[in-house]
């Protein structure tokens, strides 16, 4: 029986040593945290607009687009490191169909571009 809690100490250990970091992390912010909270800092900042509007309002549909290019690009970031890894492996086909995704793509970016989705005034 010695032998088996003897096995298990380890993990015990690990399992403490875990929780006591957890909570020191989240206990942390509430103790060394300054607290000093300004109309500013509790404003709306992501949208463009507040939050506690009426939900018919006009509202700029950059913010939308630009959210969406910021998607498709990091989607390609996505596929490049895949091929990027696996350059070798994939041969001349793979490395001509990522240029012509890449090809669409830089159409697509030069066409938002000519369009002036990228302005903002």
């Amino acid at each position: 029986m010695t032998n088996l809690l003897a096995d298990y100490l380890p993990l015990v250990i690990f399992l403490a040593v875990a929780l006591v970091v957890g909570v020191a992390l989240l206990a942390s912010p509430f103790l060394i945290a300054y607290q000093n909270p300004d109309p500013e800092k509790l404003s709306a900042y992501e949208c463009g607009f507040n939050a506690f509007d009426d939900a018919r309002m006009k509202f700029d549909v950059r913010f939308y687009l630009v959210a969406i290019l910021f998607i498709i690009f990091d989607l390609e970031v996505a596929f490049l490191f895949p091929w990027a890894v696996a350059f070798k492996e994939v041969g001349l086909f793979g490395f001509w169909s990522m240029m012509a995704f890449l090809g669409v793509l830089t159409i697509g970016f030069v066409y938002e571009w000519r369009k002036g989705a990228l302005e903002w005034d």
